[in-house]
């Protein structure tokens, strides 16, 4: 299943805007302010529904071994993250799924019960993370493995496209 995991897709790289600069000097004596935590963006309803039909959607195609509908989730400058395999764009993507499928046609993908987090990404999209379970035959026995991801959705109008996925934990 090792060998499996190292071909399969999952989750996001964080591109965004990086603070530079300076903490301002305090004064001999000054206390440090109190650490506070800030409070968690939640998702709205419709944007978690969203992304949770959005992984359906995707992992249908998965399960159906169909390539070119898999496909059409990704953004053609995707940025695909493995733990195991390295970085791949699209095109080596798209591939690494064709051999993937052709070496292991019964592999499917489950979303793990109660893993779906979903948070927004202002003015870009939303922040998608999760468990997924990869399970197929092996030596005639099933073989399972969870796996963490985070996938980044873009979102132009009514369309949604995975531009950064992160897969780990494998």
């Amino acid at each position: 299943m090792r060998s499996t995991f190292t071909l399969l897709l999952l989750l996001a790289a964080f591109s965004g805007p990086v603070a530079r600069g300076q903490s301002p000097q305090r004064p001999a004596g000054a206390r440090q302010p109190a650490a506070t935590t800030a409070p968690k963006p939640a998702a709205s309803d419709e944007l978690r529904q969203t992304v949770a039909r959005l992984d359906a959607e995707l992992f249908a195609a998965f399960n159906a071994k169909d390539v070119p509908r898999l496909m059409s989730y990704f953004a053609d400058d995707l940025e695909f993250y493995h733990d195991k395999g390295g970085l791949s764009d699209f095109a080596q993507t798209k591939e690494s799924f064709a051999r993937l499928f052709a070496q292991s046609p019964d592999i499917t993908r489950t979303l793990v019960p109660g893993s779906l987090a979903v948070y927004p990404i202002k003015g870009y999209g939303a922040m998608h993370i999760g468990t997924q379970r990869f399970c197929h035959v092996e030596n005639g026995r099933q073989d399972c493995g969870n796996s963490k991801f985070v996938m980044v959705w873009q979102q132009q109008g009514n369309t949604w496209k995975i531009t950064r996925v992160v897969s780990y934990d494998h």
